[in-house]
């Protein structure tokens, strides 16, 4: 049976509507491509100019969503801060190539290399790598023998952002760390690949300072120093499914190193996996330290694959060999759980927690641990069960379930 006129003109019409809305979808998206702008992918010229422009027209459309696209090629640039706030209520910085970093130290006049600040509604992804171009500025870090050092330049900062996501973004080979999230909210890190050599300087993977509502997740990052740090003013610290080795582990802090520190609370850590570092979950705060606070953290469901020190709290914590002992540390530590931890230590000593003599940890809770002291593969339960040993001093608290070694709360 034929269709009649009038189910043909309907029909039409749907295709009509159809098509509309699919060309207002795409019309939404306006794009800002940094070759469009002068950038080239050669790795040798320096395309900042390009990409400073490429954000300033996006940053400034106030229609749909600007998008700066970085497309594939090796894109040198010296250092950028791309400054908010925007016009659009959402900004997105999409990376298909890669960017490099200038090996010329001289032109780092602040601490880091790519800088996003005061922008809302921030995504940065892409698929696309950072690269520091780090080991031509390690040989200058001084901070082993000067705990007043200055740090090398961050690859990536985000200062001062809100409702801000980073994901499917590689970061190489910082100079120092590689990704910085300081003064924020609302902020979503995920899906991320963060590697540098095992002894490469305080090429911490994320530092989180003085934000809130921060979310890590399903990243590995590998380096020379904490694959992870959280330190003073941080609040609401998700962290799952990472994966972490080399490096120095998960930590807090460090704390206590200047005055007027905010307190830290609320950290979750959560279905992670280490390997091979040199701690695991850890809490660390300098000696004579001014008074500050950290409180209700959970580390939990966690395996420890031939690691150095899996759980430690360190309230004698020293980076560099110019620290002074002379007064134990005021950071108050309280609220703690370890629970359903298991692995291989590499250290008898496979729980530490070390805290000061004069304000002693409180409420710390061991909860089915089960770790090991030998060398075993793949963060099992083999090793030698008795060889593993706990350590507790200035600790008031109390062990729940199975708990291995022994806890000595």
């Amino acid at each position: 049976m034929g269709s009649s006129p009038t189910l043909l003109r309907r029909a039409r019409l749907l295709l009509l509507l159809f098509s509309s809305v699919v060309v207002s979808s795409s019309a939404a998206v306006v794009i800002f491509n940094v070759k469009d702008y002068g950038a080239v992918p050669d790795a040798k010229k320096d395309s900042a100019q390009a990409f400073m422009h490429a954000w300033r027209d996006a940053c400034g459309e106030a229609e749909g969503e600007p998008r700066v696209l970085v497309p594939e090629g090796t894109f040198m640039v010296s250092p950028v801060v791309f400054q908010g706030p925007c016009k659009s209520p959402a900004v997105v910085f999409q990376v298909a190539g890669t960017v490099v970093a200038s090996e010329d130290l001289s032109e780092f006049s602040d601490d880091a290399w790519i800088e996003f600040d005061h922008v809302d509604g921030l995504l940065l992804t892409g698929g696309g790598k950072f690269d520091g171009r780090g080991s031509s500025a390690w040989q200058y870090n001084d901070c082993k023998h000067s705990s007043s050092c200055t740090l090398l330049p961050t690859s990536i900062k985000l200062s001062s952002v809100t409702n801000t996501t980073v994901r499917s973004i590689t970061s190489l080979n910082s100079k120092s760390f590689h990704l910085v999230v300081h003064g924020s909210r609302d902020v979503n890190l995920h899906s991320l690949t963060i590697t540098a050599p095992a002894d490469s300087p305080n090429t911490d993977g994320i530092h989180i300072g003085k934000s809130s509502n921060v979310n890590v997740g399903r990243s590995a990052i590998g380096t020379g120093d904490d694959c992870i740090s959280i330190g003073p003013g941080s609040v609401g610290v998700t962290i799952t499914s990472v994966r972490c080795g080399p490096g120095h582990g998960i930590s807090v802090g460090s704390l206590g190193k200047y005055e007027d520190e905010e307190d830290v609370a609320g950290v979750r850590v959560r279905n992670c996996t280490f390997q091979g570092t040199t701690n695991g979950v850890r809490i660390k705060t300098w000696p004579n330290s001014q008074p500050s606070a950290a409180s209700d953290m959970i580390f939990e469901n966690i395996v420890m694959d031939n690691v150095a020190n899996p759980i430690i709290i360190n309230q004698q914590y020293c980076a560099s060999s110019s620290c002074s002992n002379q007064s134990p540390s005021r950071v108050k530590i309280s609220d703690v759980k370890f629970k359903n931890i298991r692995g291989v230590s590499l250290s008898k000593v496979a729980v530490n927690l070390l805290c000061s003599n004069l304000v002693p940890c409180k409420g710390v809770e061991l909860g089915d641990i089960h770790l090991t002291y030998g060398s075993g593969g793949g963060g099992g339960d083999g090793g030698d069960d008795g060889g593993a040993t706990a350590s507790c001093t200035n600790v008031d608290g109390l062990s729940l379930g199975n708990v291995i070694p022994p806890a000595c709360l």
